[in-house]
């Protein structure tokens, strides 16, 4: 059985299939202009519903985006019912692809001391608040005093995203990194 849960946008659902969707591996986030990916065959079923316009995978949770033309009402059921059949499949939510080892040595070489304590604060402190939303809010860069994020999921259009960044995330990196100036989102 999916459980459901509502966000703080009106125009994503948070789906939980009761299983590990990503795990500890890193979020996921498609949206329906770009081709669906072959990695994620739950994706392209989920995009084939109309009005759904994004899908965010999680750890452990899958939130699902609709355009403002489809009320939940008519979208909710169907993604719910293909998420469903998905999960009973038991296949993984997003296909393992072979990575070159050399990616991931070395990956921090060059980043400084800031940098690495901004992407510490937003992981163990951001990130894990975020999630319960149904969204990701994930480093870009630090450059002359401004912290530039990405956010999906649930956070990607919502209406308190702005007061999440100032009045969150901002006020906490300045107040533990005196180098922070500002929040923005990218």
């Amino acid at each position: 059985m999916i459980l459901t849960e509502p966000t703080p946008n009106p125009n994503a659902v948070k789906f939980l299939p009761g299983r590990t969707v990503l795990g500890t591996k890193p979020s996921k986030f498609y949206q329906k202009e770009n081709e669906a990916p072959d990695e994620a065959p739950l994706v392209e079923q989920l995009f084939a519903i109309e009005g759904v316009k994004d899908v965010f995978f999680g750890s452990d949770f899958i939130t699902v985006g609709k355009t403002d033309d489809y009320s939940w009402e008519v979208v909710k059921s169907n993604v719910l019912n293909t998420i469903d059949d998905y999960n009973n499949t038991g296949d993984a939510f997003v296909l393992d692809k072979p990575e070159p080892a050399c990616e991931s040595i070395n990956s921090d070489v060059g980043v400084d001391k800031v940098t690495k304590k901004i992407v510490e604060l937003l992981d163990t402190r951001v990130r894990p608040a975020v999630a319960m939303d149904g969204g990701d809010i994930l480093f870009h860069s630090f450059e002359d005093g401004v912290v530039y994020l990405e956010m999906y999921g649930a956070c990607s259009g919502c209406p308190s995203s702005t007061m999440t960044l100032k009045m969150g995330i901002e006020n906490m990196l300045r107040h533990y990194i005196p180098e922070v100036q500002r929040v923005e989102p990218i």
